[in-house]
C-alpha cells in the first residue's frame, strides 16, 4: 500500500540515501587544526624573515610587470610619457624594499590575559590591543608566493572596524597555533554579544 505524499511523515531521513551527500566528493576533509596551544605570558613575538624574502620576490615581480608595461608603451605605442610614471613607481617601491627589513623587525604581537597586543610601524608606530571577547573571526591567508615561501597572514575581525588586526609574515605552524589559541580563548571569554 503505498502513501499519500502529503499525509506522509515528515521524517528527512525515511527514504533518503544518506550516502548521496558524499558521493563524489573527497574522502576525508583537509584538517590543519593543531592541538598545541600557546601560552598568554605576555612576552613579545615576533614574524617569520621568511616574510621578507617573500615581499622582495613579490615587489621584483611588480617591478618587472611595470618596466614592461612602461617598455612596451614607450617603444611599441611610442608614448614616451610611460617612463614618468613608471620611473616613479619602481623608485617608490624600491624605497619600499629598502625599509622592508627594518619594518618587519618592528612587526610583533603579545599574548596577554585578557587581550592580544599588536604593534608595527618604525617612524609611525601603531599598538593596537584587541580583547579575546570581542573577536568575531580569526582567519589564515596565503597567496602563492607566501605559500612557497611557508608564511602566512591571520586577520582577527571585531566589531569594530578600526581594531581588526593583520599579522603577516608568520609561519604556517605559528598562524594555526595562533588562530587555534585565539578561537579558543576567546570562546571562554565572550563578552556581551
Amino acid at each position: 500500500m503505498t502513501q499519500n505524499p502529503e499525509t506522509a511523515p515528515l521524517n528527512p531521513t525515511e527514504g533518503a540515501d544518506r550516502t548521496a551527500l558524499d558521493q563524489g566528493t573527497y574522502e576525508q576533509l583537509r584538517t590543519v587544526r593543531s592541538e598545541n596551544r600557546l601560552e598568554l605570558d605576555g612576552t613579545w613575538h615576533q614574524i617569520s624573515p621568511r616574510y621578507v624574502v617573500s615581499q622582495v620576490v613579490q615587489n621584483v615581480i611588480f617591478i618587472v610587470v611595470v618596466a614592461i608595461a612602461a617598455s612596451v608603451l614607450a617603444l611599441g605605442f611610442e608614448q614616451t610619457w610611460a617612463w614618468i610614471p613608471a620611473g616613479a613607481i619602481v623608485l617608490v617601491t624600491l624605497i619600499t624594499l629598502i625599509i622592508l627589513p627594518r619594518q618587519a623587525k618592528a612587526i610583533g604581537y603579545m599574548l596577554r590575559a585578557d587581550d592580544i597586543v599588536f604593534r608595527k610601524g618604525i617612524l609611525w608606530q601603531r599598538m593596537i590591543a584587541v580583547p579575546y571577547g570581542r573577536m568575531q573571526l580569526v582567519d589564515i591567508t596565503q597567496g602563492p608566493l607566501d605559500r612557497a615561501f611557508g608564511v602566512s597572514q591571520l586577520k582577527m575581525v571585531t566589531a569594530a572596524a578600526t581594531t581588526g588586526v593583520q599579522i603577516p609574515g608568520l609561519t604556517q605552524a605559528a598562524a594555526e597555533a595562533l588562530r587555534d589559541t585565539l578561537i579558543q580563548v576567546a570562546e571562554t571569554r565572550r563578552t556581551g554579544l
